[in-house]
């Protein structure tokens, strides 16, 4: 796959996850549903790692920092996109509060690892948190959240939302300075131990062991497993192993007006002039901010 494709196509299939989410949430609850999610991603791609006799990282430093990557990356990020949308607050102000990641990532990166950002690349960064705002600027009026039953804004779950900011900031900066190479497919298997581990035990302790093993819900958890959990998390590896932390960190910006494309093509959500000037506005900042 060619260097430019691969952020594209890492937007594209991340862009899903809200899809997927809103799928199956309604079936299971978010915690119970990661797991399950998580511990379908080791079974298989432990499988696949002992097929093609994959290398498994060396030493305990190195299983402890891609663990920790996962758990922030993974099961704290996840976990709390989760929780918010199923607590009430709109998925649009969930993806707002998550997009403030690439800004985050900018101001630490400067400082922990000694990324110089130019001014372009700033007020790209800014520009494209612009884009995101206007993007999801209709549901601060009052909107549905998953497993929602009314209208209006319900902010129980922006804590949740501002801890899935920082797990993932954090994640993406402790990868890039601790551990930015490991093979893919036993990489993963590390990653994912120590969040199923935290995310099986949070179920366990606050939520109802329940699923509706509907049709839909099988698709959800099969598409997230396959499509967002290999396919989006390995170029998002990929990502931060070949370029800067601020880089891989400003595609997210793209993740809000991909999903309300989708949302649009898939469940009929209207889209307003606004929302259409903050993607464009949201492409242009990535452009500004990744400086290619």
């Amino acid at each position: 796959m060619g260097p430019r494709a691969v952020p594209v196509l890492f937007v594209l299939l991340w862009s899903t996850g809200f899809i997927g989410a809103r799928l199956g949430v309604p079936h299971a609850p978010p915690l119970v549903f990661l797991t399950l999610r998580f511990a379908a991603v080791i079974m298989l791609m432990a499988l696949i790692a002992v097929a093609m006799r994959a290398p498994w990282p060396r030493g305990c430093e190195a299983w402890a920092n891609i663990g920790i990557a996962g758990l922030l990356m993974h099961g704290l990020y996840l976990g709390g996109v989760f929780i918010a949308i199923s607590q009430g607050l709109p998925a649009g102000v969930t993806s707002l509060v998550v997009g403030l990641q690439p800004l985050l990532t900018a101001v630490v990166a400067a400082g922990w690892l000694g990324d110089r950002l130019r001014g372009r690349q700033w007020a790209g960064l800014a520009l494209g948190f612009v884009g995101v705002a206007l993007v999801v600027s209709r549901q601060f009026g009052g909107g549905l959240g998953i497993g929602q039953s009314g209208g209006g804004f319900a902010a129980g779950g922006l804590p949740a939302a501002l801890l899935a900011l920082l797990a993932i900031t954090a994640g993406t900066l402790w990868q890039k300075r601790r551990c930015p190479s490991f093979d893919w497919r036993t990489g993963l298997v590390v990653q994912f131990i120590p969040a199923t581990i935290a995310t099986a035990l949070a179920a366990a302790l606050t939520e109802p062991l329940q699923v509706r093993w509907t049709g839909e819900f099988i698709f959800a958890l099969g598409w997230l497993v396959l499509v967002l959990s290999l396919g989006a998390v390995t170029l998002l590896n990929t990502l931060i192993r070949a370029g800067s932390a601020v880089d891989s960190a400003s595609l997210f910006y793209l993740v809000p007006p991909v999903t309300a494309l989708l949302a649009w093509a898939l469940f009929g959500e209207r889209l307003t002039p606004l929302s259409l000037a903050g993607m464009a506005l949201a492409a242009a900042g990535v452009w500004l901010a990744r400086g290619k």
